[in-house]
């Protein structure tokens, strides 16, 4: 079963109505501007007939009026809802194929444009599913859905009551823990990835609520050399999720 997130009306820009048309998100209508012509009007025309969407070609001010100020690029499309899986039912599903599970666990990322960026990442890497609590965290629209070139209409993301409940699910199915702490942890390369994994993520400004990383079955580093603090968590979850890619294919 799926849970609907907050209403979605609008996706803007080429990259991200092109890559959720070809993902299969359920859209109502595409809004073309008049005049366009060349890749982009070839492109959406033929994607629009293959997938049964209605295209419709329109000035360009009712594209900037819909958007409200966005950069559309031209393009506007109407989408239904986008929905928040079930957890236990995706847990189930991977269990029965086999699947060595890998999660992104979200605390507190309530900044639509790294929830997007490590959506981005973790559908490129084959994480499974993104995880996020009820509270806290930033909203699944469509300014997230531009935000991850698209990749939020390809990746389950799973909504739990707290992260702690989901951990405890999690754990269940045999799936290993795992913190992003810089202090008292293991570095990314000690930590064995091809086991199935659940990482959990941080805000840059608070960290891992210490409820969660006392939940934790481990905690890793990702090495650092230079003076800054840390990486921006949308840098450290590419890193950390290219690292179980590596693990998984060598």
């Amino acid at each position: 079963m799926t849970e609907s997130s907050d209403p979605v009306h609008l996706l803007f820009g080429r990259h991200p109505v092109v890559e959720a048309i070809q993902g299969g998100l359920a859209i109502d209508k595409v809004l073309l501007q008049l005049g366009t012509r060349g890749e982009l009007e070839t492109t959406l025309r033929h994607l629009c007939k293959e997938h049964g969407i209605p295209l419709q070609y329109v000035p360009k001010e009712k594209l900037s009026h819909l958007s409200k100020g966005n950069n559309h690029q031209g393009v506007v499309a109407l989408i239904a809802p986008l929905s928040y899986h079930n957890l236990d039912e995706l847990l189930a599903s991977l269990a029965e194929k086999d699947d060595a599970a890998l999660l992104i666990l979200l605390d507190g990322i309530t900044d639509v444009r790294n929830f997007g960026a490590i959506a981005r990442s973790a559908e490129i890497c084959g994480a499974h599913a993104l995880v996020v609590p009820l509270q806290g965290s930033a909203a699944l629209n469509a300014e997230a859905v531009k935000a991850s070139a698209g990749a939020l209409t390809r990746i389950p993301v799973c909504r739990s009551s707290s992260l702690l409940s989901a951990i405890d699910l999690i754990r269940s199915y045999g799936i290993q823990i795992l913190a992003s702490r810089l202090e008292n942890s293991l570095p990314l390369y000690e930590i064995d990835l091809k086991k199935p994994s659940a990482i959990i993520l941080g805000s840059e400004g608070k960290g891992i609520q210490p409820p969660l990383l006392r939940a934790a079955d481990q905690h890793l580093r990702i090495p650092q050399v230079g003076l800054t603090d840390s990486f921006n968590v949308s840098v450290a979850a590419g890193i950390i999720l290219y690292e179980a890619v590596r693990q998984r294919l060598v």
